[in-house]
């Protein structure tokens, strides 16, 4: 099988785990960085040359790392080699929803995925009546579009959530609002979902934060879910049309609920915690279907 693997930074972990695991198993695999790539339309075909070469025909199958900075231009290219039919874990249109928490919440929603209470209104004349809807003192405020935690508020009063809201109107940053989750002490779930399968789930826990993100530096361990828990990851993931993906969960009194879907989740973290090789759980994915 040939293999690409879309990625800016060849040395990062999850890019070396998947293109090592590939290489183990027999495959012809490239890591190709795509904000390298030239998109060239002539002569009724479209073409994807990278290093002087042609490759939009190449590779039977791509993994997608596309990270949040480079978000348009690596969605561009993934949805060029899925034009030129080669198979691919995360499409370019699953990819985008994920990295817009609107779009997620909207989708999550439509399949009967339980999420948080969450409220959306790009009017700035709405906000007391956004935040009568959350009916909750402590506020949780997001950009549309962040990862690792960042973009992520804590509004400790409605009188500091107006303050923040206010503030992000004032620069054109449009966000959500979402009712915090009391019960949940800090703690989240990442489950890795490969197919129609969850292959790892570690507990992510805050050190003094509200996030419990390991880039914000939450501790991890790993944990074993409820049916219930791996039905809604796995949904997750399928209703932004992701066939692997970190769905992160937190645990309330109402049950779980999804508070994100990362298409391009890291390995290192719950590699790390639950000695899962899950780069080797994707490639077997892949042969599954190449």
């Amino acid at each position: 099988m040939k293999l690409g693997v879309l990625s800016i930074g060849e040395r990062l972990y999850s890019t070396q785990r998947i293109f090592k695991e590939a290489k183990r198993r027999g495959h012809d695999v490239r890591i190709i960085d795509y904000t390298r790539c030239v998109l060239l339309f002539e002569d009724h075909t479209a073409k994807v040359i990278y290093n002087g070469e042609d490759i939009g025909g190449w590779p039977d199958a791509i993994v997608p790392r596309i990270g949040t900075s480079y978000t348009k231009p690596g969605l561009l290219v993934v949805n060029q080699f899925e034009k030129r039919d080669a198979f691919n874990i995360a499409s370019a249109t699953g990819i985008l929803r994920s990295r817009n928490k609107l779009l997620t919440f909207q989708h999550l929603a439509q399949h009967n995925v339980p999420i948080p209470k969450t409220v959306y209104a790009n009017s700035k004349h709405l906000l007391k009546e956004k935040l009568n809807m959350l009916n909750s003192e402590r506020i949780i405020i997001k950009f549309l579009e962040g990862t690792h935690g960042l973009g992520v508020m804590l509004a400790e009063s409605r009188q500091s959530a107006v303050s923040i809201i206010e503030t992000m109107n004032s620069l054109n940053q449009m966000v959500l609002l979402q009712e915090f989750i009391e019960e949940a002490n800090g703690a989240d779930i990442r489950a890795y979902v490969v197919g129609d399968s969850v292959v790892a789930s570690m507990r992510r826990k805050s050190n003094g934060d509200f996030r419990s993100n390991v880039h914000r530096g939450g501790s991890t361990q790993p944990i074993n879910l409820t049916t219930e828990e791996e039905d809604i990851a796995i949904s997750s993931a399928h209703s932004l049309g992701l066939d692997v993906a970190g769905v992160d969960i937190i645990r309330s009194d109402r049950g779980p609920l999804v508070i994100e879907v990362n298409s391009s989740a890291g390995l290192e973290g719950i590699e790390g915690a639950t000695k899962v090789n899950i780069a080797g759980e994707i490639i077997k994915y892949i042969e599954q279907h190449v």
